[in-house]
C-alpha cells in the first residue's frame, strides 16, 4: 500500500497504562449505555387521540399505547414479541391499525404485522390480537406507500416469484387480502405513488447502473428523466397541484445535489433550490401533509442548517428554539391537521427529550427522556473536526475528547461509520460517548465516498476502497498526533459494516498505525462479499461494481483481491477482535471466519464473538451489552483506558455463549477464483 505510515511504535508497549486523573467523571455502567431503552419512539395517532411508544414488555421492546391526555402509567402494551425488539412502527392513516415489520433472527426477511389497539388484551398474552398481514419465509416485504387517500391499503412490494425484483400488491389492513397489482417483470426497484394514491412513477437501474425515472402509462413505461451510475437523482413526492414532482439530482454540471420540479408529462425540469452557502448535498424536504407545500428544506453541514418556505412555520420553529436552547429539533410524527407533533429535541451531550408540540394552543410538553439513567454532565463534548488528506481534500469529522483529561497524548479510537455511503452526523452518538467515558479520545471521519458532501467527493473514492479512503483515515490520526492530542503508541480502531472492513484494512495495511482493533460484522475478502450480496440488492449490483470494482473483468477482480484484508493477513500483528452475526444476509459469516482463521493460523492474537440470534448489526440488547463488555476489557488491554470489571450474571453467560474459540474456526478461503490456504 502507499499509505504514509504513522511510526512502528505504534505496537510498542502495549499494557502501558493510561493515568486516570482525579477530574474524570465516575466510569458508567455500560447498562446505561447499551441496555434496552426504557422508553423511545413516541408518535401521536393521525386521529391526534392516542400517543405510542416503545417500552419493554415481558423484557422484550414491544409498543405501548395511551390516550393522548393520560399519564404514561395508563399505557398498556399491545405488542408481544418475546425475542427480537420491534424497532419501528407506525400508525394506519386512519388510526385503526399499528402496523410494524419484523424479521427472523436478523435475515431482514421483513414480514408486516397488524394490531387493532381497541381490542381488549387476551389474557394468555397480556396483549391484543397481532395479525400477520404478510406471513411468508425467507421473503423480503417491502413497503412503497401508505397513501392518505387510502387508508385501508398499503402498496407493498413482495420477492415470493423472483428473490431479485418485488412485485407490486395492493395489501388491505382490515382483511390481509394482497391483490397483484404488476408483475415485475421489467427491473422496476421503486414506485411512485400520487396524493390520491394511484401510481404515476417507477424508477430502474439499467445494465450500466445508470438510474432511469420512468412515468407509468397504461400501455408501459415512458423514461422522463435520467442520471449516470456516478450520478445521484430520486422522486422526493408530488407538488401541491399533484402534477409535478420534487426531484433531488446532481446530474450534469451540479457538483452538489439540489431540488429541482420534475414535469413528469413534458420532462421539463425547474430548480427550485441549492445550498444558499454552496457547501452540501440538500438532505431533505419537509412538505405539509395537508397541501403538500414545502415548509422547509435542510442541509447538513458540520449542523443542520435549515431553510424555511412558510413563514408562518419558520417564526414558530424560532419560538421551539427559545425553549430548547442549544438543542437540534427534530420533527417527528404530526397529526392529520398538522396541530399536534412530537418532536424530539438532542444535542452531542443529550440523547434526547420528547416533547408534544400543540401548534394552535402554542404549547409545549416533555414526554419523556431517552436513557433517562444517563448522567449528562458526565458527557463528553462531539465536536467538528476537519483535517487534510495525503492528496489535500477537506475531510469533515467528529472528534469526542475524554472530559477530565487534558488534551493532551490521549488514547484514540478511530471509529469509521459503515456504508461507505453514508456518513456521520452531529448529535449523541453512544459509542463515542461510551468510548469517552473510558478516556479515549474518539475520532469519526466523514472520509471520501461518505454522502453529502458533493458528487466529487463521493466519487473520489471509486475504486479506492483500502487504499486512498484507508489514507484518509491514517490522516486523521497523524493530524491529532501532530497537535498533541494523541498519543501516537495507543491507537486502536474500531467499525462496523464498511467500518469493519477499514478497521481491517486498517490493521492489514498499515498495521503499524493501531495497537488494537475490533471488526463488527466486517468484510474481510471484497471477492465472496459481491459474490453473497442478496438477490434483492440486484439493481445496485453495477452501482456496486461501479464504486468497488467490476468482479467480472481481470482488472477488477485483481482490485478486489489487492483491496481484501484477507490478501494482506500475513501482515497482521495487531490485536484484533472479530465479531459477527451468524444470520447477516450481507456480511456473510464466512467472512469472519476466514480473517479469524488466516490470523489465527498466522501466530498472531485474535477474539472472536459469534451471535447465533443476530444478522448485520446486534438487536438485542444482551447481545450487545455482551459484545461491549469484552471489546472495551480488549481495549483497556492493549491501549491503556479504563473498564468496568463488573458484568451481570447474565451478560456473562450471554458472553460465554456467543464467544468463539478460534481453533475451531474453518479456514478455507477463497481468493481470485481459487481456494487458498489459510495464511502461515
Amino acid at each position: 500500500m502507499k499509505n504514509s505510515l504513522l511510526s512502528a511504535l505504534a505496537i510498542v508497549s502495549l499494557a502501558t497504562p493510561i493515568a486516570v486523573r482525579a477530574q474524570q467523571p465516575p466510569i458508567i455502567d455500560r447498562q446505561l449505555f447499551f441496555g434496552e431503552v426504557q422508553i423511545s419512539g413516541a408518535q401521536i395517532s393521525p386521529d391526534g387521540q392516542f400517543i405510542s411508544f416503545l417500552k419493554p414488555y415481558k423484557g422484550t421492546r414491544n409498543v405501548w399505547v395511551k390516550k393522548a391526555g393520560q399519564p404514561f402509567s395508563a399505557a398498556r402494551p399491545i405488542s408481544a414479541e418475546s425475542t427480537r425488539p420491534v424497532r419501528n412502527y407506525f400508525w394506519s392513516r386512519d388510526s385503526k391499525y399499528i402496523l410494524y415489520v419484523q424479521d427472523a433472527a436478523g435475515d431482514e426477511n421483513f414480514n408486516i404485522y397488524a394490531i387493532d389497539p381497541t381490542v381488549a388484551a387476551d389474557p394468555k398474552t397480556g396483549v391484543p390480537p397481532t395479525r400477520a398481514l404478510t406471513n411468508l419465509k425467507g421473503v423480503r416485504t417491502e413497503i412503497f406507500s401508505v397513501p392518505k387517500s387510502k387508508p385501508d391499503i398499503l402498496y407493498i412490494g413482495l420477492n415470493d416469484r423472483d428473490p431479485h425484483w418485488h412485485d407490486l400488491y395492493e395489501l388491505h389492513l382490515s382483511t390481509g387480502e394482497k391483490k397483484l397489482i404488476r408483475k415485475n417483470t421489467e427491473e422496476i426497484a421503486g414506485w411512485d405513488f400520487d396524493h390520491d394514491g394511484n401510481l404515476r412513477l417507477a424508477e430502474r437501474t439499467n445494465k450500466a447502473g445508470d438510474t432511469e425515472i420512468l412515468r407509468v402509462d397504461g400501455d408501459g413505461f415512458k423514461q422522463i428523466y435520467s442520471c449516470t451510475v456516478l450520478e445521484g437523482c430520486g422522486v422526493e413526492g408530488f407538488d401541491a397541484e399533484n402534477k409535478q414532482v420534487y426531484l433531488t439530482t446532481n446530474k450534469g454540471a451540479l457538483d452538489l445535489s439540489e431540488v429541482e420540479m420534475l414535469d413528469p408529462a413534458a420532462g421539463a425540469i425547474t430548480k427550485v433550490e441549492s445550498d444558499p452557502e454552496n457547501r452540501v448535498d440538500i438532505a431533505g424536504l419537509v412538505t405539509s401533509d395537508i397541501d403538500h407545500r414545502i415548509l422547509f428544506t435542510q442541509y447538513e453541514d458540520d449542523r443542520y442548517r435549515l431553510y424555511f418556505r412558510d413563514k408562518e412555520f419558520e417564526k414558530q420553529y424560532h419560538w421551539l428554539q427559545t425553549k430548547l436552547p442549544g438543542k437540534e429539533i427534530h420533527f417527528g410524527a404530526r397529526s392529520a391537521d398538522e396541530n399536534i407533533w412530537i418532536l424530539n429535541a438532542s444535542s452531542d451531550t443529550e440523547p434526547g427529550e420528547t416533547y408534544v408540540w400543540d401548534r394552535s394552543a402554542n404549547t409545549l410538553v416533555l414526554q419523556y427522556r431517552i436513557r433517562e439513567e444517563l448522567p449528562r454532565t458526565a458527557l463528553s463534548e462531539r465536536k467538528p473536526y476537519h483535517f487534510k488528506s495525503k492528496d489535500g481534500l477537506d475531510i469533515p469529522a467528529y472528534l469526542t475528547l475524554p472530559k477530565g483529561l487534558a488534551a493532551k497524548n490521549l488514547p484514540l479510537i478511530v471509529f469509521p461509520h459503515g456504508g461507505p455511503w453514508a456518513r456521520d452526523s452531529f448529535g449523541f452518538d453512544t459509542f463515542a460517548q461510551f468510548f469517552a467515558n473510558r478516556g479515549y479520545a474518539v475520532l469519526q471521519p466523514n472520509f471520501r465516498s461518505s454522502t453529502g458532501f458533493g458528487k466529487k467527493f463521493l466519487n473520489a473514492g471509486n475504486g479506492e476502497w483500502g487504499r486512498k479512503m484507508q489514507d484518509d483515515l491514517t490522516w486523521g490520526v497523524k493530524a491529532l498526533v501532530a497537535d498533541g492530542t494523541v498519543d501516537t503508541k495507543h491507537v486502536g480502531i474500531f467499525g462496523g459494516s464498511y467500518g469493519g472492513y477499514a478497521t481491517l484494512a486498517g490493521v492489514a495495511f498499515t498495521p503499524d498505525v493501531y495497537a488494537a482493533a475490533v471488526a463488527y460484522v466486517a468484510p474481510s475478502n471484497l471477492i465472496t462479499l459481491l459474490d453473497a450480496i442478496p438477490p434483492y440488492w440486484e439493481a445496485g449490483r453495477k452501482q456496486m461494481y461501479t464504486r468497488m470494482a467490476d468482479p467480472t473483468t481481470a482488472d477488477g477482480k485483481a482490485l478486489l483481491v489487492a483491496e481484501s484484508p484477507l490478501t494482506q493477513a500475513k501482515a497482521i500483528v495487531t490485536p484484533l477482535m472479530v465479531v459477527q452475526g451468524k444470520n447477516d444476509p450481507r456480511v456473510n459469516v464466512r467472512e469472519s471466519n476466514q480473517i479469524v482463521a488466516a490470523v489465527r493460523d498466522n501466530g498472531k492474537p485474535v477474539e472472536y464473538l459469534v451471535a447465533p440470534d443476530e444478522g448485520h448489526g446486534f438487536a438485542r440488547p444482551i447481545n450487545n451489552l455482551a459484545m461491549v463488555a469484552a471489546m472495551e476489557e480488549f481495549f483497556a488491554k492493549y491501549l491503556g483506558g479504563r473498564y468496568q470489571k463488573e458484568m451481570p450474571t447474565d451478560v456473562e453467560a450471554k458472553l460465554k455463549e456467543i464467544t468463539v474459540d478460534p481453533k475451531t474456526v474453518s479456514g478455507d478461503v477463497k481468493l481470485n477464483g481459487a481456494l487458498a490456504a489459510p495464511a502461515k
